[in-house]
């Protein structure tokens, strides 16, 4: 009776799977396009993804958990690429016929693509997997659409926070009877809390990347024109609003960053962290993306980083703002993927969705509504001190080629501490560049 009933339980898996699939089970390859980095040398083997930390760790595992762990026969084949270059080779792809099955996107360059028909529409698919798109926070849905048509799955809201060495504010006697830190409200007290800082640790106050791509400090600028009430965009994308009174006072703020010492314009990304883990910075200006890999990093000993905080990226003018984006998960579109691949591809963003909590581990906000309710989210370590962000976040508008506009910001922001421009002449060519890239979508 006992093996009978075992062979009516495998009966009815199959029938199951043949149902689902069109069939039995056959191993299907697909292709995951992303950036966060390499780490096969220590996460290669990871499964329990409980033991993986930081962005690449945790996709990293999350991905061999379901390669492990799937009933279909679906594999993931991960193909990585760097950060500033992904999208040219995304775009590439679709030239070469090497086409991903599923790839990471910001939400900031999703229209780049969705109007030009190149992801595949998700609103039938998602609903077919169970997912529950009212589960999403209202922002994240958003993102992931166009045209009352879903093009990605949304994993995350990531934004700038203000990363912190305690030992050394409280060397600078920035701290308050709590032990928070002692934050800047305006733009004169950051200037101000930055002397002390430097004059009493000889430390620089605050570490940002400020040589490469990257472009930590256009994300600042962008945060301070929200905070004055100027939208640096309009919601159509053909205007900017960059050569503006409060564009000046957002420059010189940031331009004072530097020429006071406050900041070494030396840094690049991976540099800035260095900086800061060694101890050398009190204030690192970086996103939630971090939080995770640095919070680890304090605990171990092995870095001059100790009492590690966070903190919401203070508001020095009268509205509450701060830079933000979304990661997301897209099936770009391609004809000739089979229907095997584009099952497995499925099955994929909903194991991705379903353990979205894991992803939320490396400091990001989670955008299913559900995870940030959850007890086990607000244990997670440093979440209270930045709970804020996801209320403040603040985006530029869907538009087509806003990473070009970002690009062109970058280049003429950095050459006020590269090169000495001074922040009128860089507000005039940051304008003139952006207005350049807005006249592709007149």
């Amino acid at each position: 009776m006992h093996k009978t009933k075992m062979l009516q339980r495998l009966a009815l898996a199959t029938t199951l799977m043949t149902a689902l699939w069109g069939g039995a089970a056959q191993a299907v390859d697909i292709s995951f396009f992303r950036f966060f980095g390499d780490c096969q040398g220590e996460y290669g083997e990871v499964t329990d993804v409980t033991k993986a930390n930081g962005e690449c760790g945790i996709i990293t595992a999350l991905t061999n958990k379901f390669n492990a762990e799937n009933t279909i026969g679906a594999k993931v084949v991960t193909q990585t690429a760097e950060w500033g270059a992904y999208y040219d080779l995304l775009t590439a792809t679709y030239s070469t016929g090497n086409i991903p099955d599923v790839a990471v996107m910001h939400a900031s360059v999703m229209p780049n693509f969705s109007d030009r028909d190149l992801l595949t529409p998700l609103t039938k698919p998602i609903a077919d997997l169970g997912i529950q798109t009212n589960d999403f926070v209202p922002a994240a849905l958003k993102n992931a659409t166009a045209k009352n048509e879903i093009y990605a799955l949304p994993y995350d809201l990531h934004a700038l926070l203000f990363h912190i060495n305690m030992d050394l504010m409280k060397k600078a006697g920035l701290v308050n009877a709590d032990g928070s830190p002692i934050l800047p409200k305006s733009p004169e007290e950051l200037l101000e809390q930055g002397k002390k800082f430097k004059e009493a640790t000889g430390k620089y106050y605050i570490g940002s990347e400020a040589q490469s791509s990257e472009g930590m400090m256009v994300r600042l600028f962008d945060t301070l024109l929200w905070q004055q009430g100027v939208d640096v965009l309009s919601a159509d994308g053909k205007t900017a609003s960059i050569n503006t009174a409060e564009g000046l006072n957002a420059a010189k703020l940031i331009s004072s960053i530097f020429s006071e010492g406050l900041a070494n314009p030396a840094l690049d990304y991976p540099g800035s962290e260095q900086a800061f883990l060694n101890g050398e910075t009190g204030i690192l200006l970086n996103g939630t993306w971090g939080v995770d890999n640095y919070d680890t990093q304090a605990k171990s000993g092995k870095v001059a980083l100790k009492d590690y905080r966070v903190a919401n990226v203070p508001q020095l003018y009268a509205k509450p703002s701060v830079w933000a984006d979304s990661h997301m998960w897209v099936i770009p579109k391609d004809d000739n993927r089979s229907e095997d691949k584009t099952k497995a591809a499925l099955a994929f963003l909903k194991f991705l969705n379903d353990n979205s909590f894991q992803w939320s581990r490396t400091g990001h906000l989670s955008t299913r509504q559900s995870v940030l309710n959850s007890e086990e989210f607000k244990a997670l370590p440093h979440r209270a001190e930045f709970a804020d962000t996801a209320k403040n976040a603040t985006s530029l508008p869907q538009i087509q080629n806003q990473r070009a506009v970002y690009n062109a910001m970058i280049t003429d922001l950095n050459a006020m501490w590269l090169t000495g421009t001074d922040p009128q002449a860089t507000l005039e060519a940051m304008q003139a560049g952006v207005e350049r890239v807005l006249r592709r979508n007149r």
